[in-house]
């Protein structure tokens, strides 16, 4: 997961736990409060019927009007009963029915009591919970009736869940006008990072010339100055070694040519038993110079490599077969490929594999030796087949290590050092090489390098 995501994650939790410990409390005590308001509406608006019914206890009419203008504004039921608990006006009745409620509790109370009461209770009629509210109806300290109001207590719990939801409804927008400054904020402290690794990807592919910005918090200003300067100082100590490469490359050819040049003459002017001692004095020399170069070309290893050219994979088999045709004495070098293949690489580079891969071959085989190419599905590769004694089980990476010689190699003699330059060729333009033994016998080395459409993509190359 992501700097980023993590620090998004982090905001959004402890905005949930805020929100939560917020909006709980709040939403309980609105409940309350909205239960209350209720209540004391309920209550305040039966007393005031009340008063009103005081003086219109033997007028039918004008406290029928009452009651049923009441129970309009509060949205109840409201009666109101004599002192024996007879009914003389309901808000949802004209004219009221002959009923008697001196049977119920809060009728009962109210007379009996001359105090005001309220309370719930479950409706078996109704089949609902009702809030009731019952006044005494007094007149000179002496009781009259009671007026009662009911309400449904599913209108209570309906505001209440308005006010709930509305409550939730402020919360999501608050955690996402939060979500959206946290995004904000995990990007700007992320993105100080992302330069970093950015810079460091650059650092790996080669460009040391790259430097992270040095932006953000202290501490990540901190961890660009010191990319910076690791890679200031590396720059420094490969360009140290580059010229101690040419330097030494320079300074070990010139005397191995020289004593090459002399051990030639002294064979010339040798007598025949001192020729053969000479000739492998010779042939030594010869060895120690492509171990040289061997050595050269693997310290060139991560080098920035030139500019890409198009190579045809077809015409570079041809003049490698040109190239070791003589080597190859009684063994014969086939070419299989059909048609032609272009990558984009150094036709230097692609010789120099074609040359490690071939001398490989015909130094292990003593049969044919094929090269062959192609390319599909995006990719080119070239090949060279033998008809040696091929790998040993669990040989087909370790080859690929400097030094590394197959069981195969027996006590020929042999740098180790081939498969590991042909890799390194092969990784400098984006390739893969692989060995594996075939059906038929022998091994197939291949190298796979990503194919180029065609030569006219490429410009021609500045002079």
């Amino acid at each position: 997961m992501s700097l980023r995501l993590r620090l998004l994650g982090a905001f959004a939790y402890v905005l949930l736990l805020i929100l939560i410990a917020l909006e709980v409390p709040l939403g309980l005590s609105l409940a309350r409060r909205i239960e209350a308001e209720v209540k004391n509406g309920a209550s305040a608006q039966a007393f005031i019927v009340a008063a009103g019914a005081a003086g219109r206890m033997s007028n039918r009419t004008e406290l029928r009007r009452l009651v049923k203008d009441s129970g309009d504004e509060l949205g109840a039921r409201v009666i109101v009963v004599n002192r024996q608990g007879r009914l003389l006006a309901d808000s949802t009745t004209a004219p009221p029915p002959s009923v008697s409620y001196a049977s119920r509790p809060e009728i009962r109370t109210v007379i009996d009591e001359r105090r005001a009461v309220q309370g719930i209770r479950h409706s078996d009629t109704l089949g609902k919970d009702l809030l009731y509210t019952a006044v005494p109806v007094t007149n000179n300290g002496r009781v009259l009736g009671a007026v009662r109001v009911t309400q449904s207590m599913g209108a209570v719990h309906a505001r209440v869940r308005r006010a709930v939801l509305a409550l939730i409804g402020i919360g999501a927008f608050a955690l996402l006008v939060g979500l959206a400054v946290a995004w904000f904020l995990a990007n700007s402290l992320s993105k100080p990072m992302r330069n970093v690794a950015e810079t460091a990807r650059r650092v790996e592919g080669g460009d040391l010339e790259a430097r992270a910005k040095e932006s953000g918090a202290a501490e990540q200003r901190e961890v660009a100055t010191a990319l910076n300067d690791m890679t200031e100082r590396l720059g420094r100590i490969l360009a140290a070694q580059r010229e101690f490469v040419a330097n030494a490359s320079h300074q070990l050819r010139t005397p191995l040519t020289g004593l090459r040049l002399r051990l030639e003459a002294a064979r010339a002017k040798s007598p025949e038993g001192a020729r053969g001692e000479l000739e492998a004095a010779e042939r030594e020399v010869e060895r120690l110079a492509r171990l040289l170069t061997s050595l050269l070309t693997l310290a060139r290893e991560g080098d920035e490599p030139g500019p890409a050219r198009p190579v045809s994979l077809a015409r570079s088999a041809e003049l490698a077969q040109e190239r070791w045709s003589a080597s190859a004495g009684e063994r014969t070098l086939h070419l299989l490929g059909n048609g032609d293949a272009t990558i984009a690489a150094s036709e230097e580079d692609v010789a120099i594999v074609l040359d490690n891969l071939i001398e490989n071959a015909l130094h292990y085989s003593e049969g044919a030796v094929s090269v062959d190419w192609g390319a599909e599905d995006g990719e080119a590769w070239l090949a060279v087949i033998d008809e040696g004694p091929g790998l040993a089980p669990g040989e087909e990476a370790r080859l690929f290590e400097r030094f590394a010689r197959g069981t195969a190699a027996g006590k020929r003699s042999g740098t180790g050092l081939g498969l590991a330059i042909v890799q390194t060729l092969a990784h400098r333009w984006r390739g893969e090489a692989r060995v594996a033994n075939r059906a038929e016998g022998g091994m197939r080395a291949e190298v796979r390098f990503p194919s180029a459409a065609t030569v006219e993509r490429w410009p021609e190359p500045s002079s």
